[in-house]
């Protein structure tokens, strides 16, 4: 009889993990480059935030439902209120302005680099933490990277870029408390998101109907509003989480966060073969010392 292995006809758990890991960087750095496409078709940070959080919430309202909707699945409606507010729409319209005041490449490193200092000093000062000799280089690497992208906002670009880049680093910082009360409520990431998207569907879905309306997705064409709702809504969203999640199971957290440190260079080749933008040398300089400086942070 012949011998028959179970891993024979698929890949094993730890490549499986790895390329789930590799497309849920993929899902979030398209997501930043619908963005920039979104606004330069004429929609505004408000409306692409609409797409991201809005649709996703509206997918999740089942689970929620099941879960238990009195306390929102276990979480608590003063928690779930304190996340959606640090990693919902708010969150969403701040990066997003900031790509209407700052080039792709400073949002995709000065973001997911902020979120990457804020946790591991949040993590320090809340949860105590140590902070090592490894991690404390790979902080110092993280602030050098983001001062060279500062640097050029001032020196270069101008205008409003040094705004765009703040606007960016905010963004970030609240990306590090959303996960930082995670971990402190141990709270899973799959009922986060789920809370943060009905409550986003309920609380800023009627807000931004009464306050914007929606003539400027109506302008926008149905194109640009289907690849909004499917780029940010599904990719970024939902699909970005469960590779994610999935990374996680087969690899452990710890290894699996190495993941989102693809984000940045993944949103600079993104936006070079969709939107054609070239990165400057500054922003290469940057994207490489923020890199090292993931590198050297994530080690235990």
């Amino acid at each position: 009889m012949p011998d028959h292995h179970p891993r024979a006809a698929g890949l094993s758990a730890p490549a499986t993990g790895a390329l789930c890991g590799i497309a849920a960087a993929a899902c979030w750095a398209a997501g930043f480059v619908a963005a920039k496409h979104g606004l330069a078709a004429g929609l505004a940070p408000v409306d692409i935030a609409f797409h991201r959080f809005v649709w996703t919430g509206l997918i999740m309202l089942p689970m929620v439902l099941r879960a238990g909707p009195t306390d929102l699945g276990g979480l608590g409606w003063r928690r779930g209120l304190i996340i959606v507010v640090l990693a919902g729409p708010l969150q969403g319209v701040l990066s997003y302005t900031g790509f209407t005041l700052a080039p792709l490449g400073h949002g995709a490193v000065i973001h997911p680099g902020s979120a990457a200092l804020g946790g591991l000093v949040l993590a320090y000062l809340a949860l105590g933490e140590k902070l090592t000799r490894v991690r404390i280089f790979g902080v110092t690497a993280i602030l050098l990277g983001l001062l060279v992208l500062a640097g050029e906002a001032i020196m270069t670009i101008r205008g409003n870029a040094l705004t765009g880049d703040l606007l960016f680093a905010a963004a970030g910082f609240m990306w590090a408390a959303f996960t930082i009360c995670l971990r402190g409520w141990r709270t899973s990431g799959l009922l986060a998101a789920q809370v943060v998207g009905v409550l986003s569907l309920l609380i800023y879905g009627p807000l931004y109907a009464l306050v914007f309306g929606f003539e400027r997705m109506a302008a926008a064409g149905l194109a640009e509003n289907i690849l909004q709702i499917a780029v940010q809504g599904i990719f970024a969203g939902l699909l970005a989480l469960y590779l994610f999640a999935r990374a996680v199971t087969a690899l452990g957290a710890g290894r699996a966060s190495m993941f989102p440190a693809l984000v940045p260079a993944m949103t600079i080749l993104i936006g070079f073969m969709a939107l054609g933008e070239v990165p400057t040398l500054p922003q290469l300089l940057g994207l490489v010392i923020v890199l090292v400086g993931f590198w050297f942070a994530l080690r235990p």
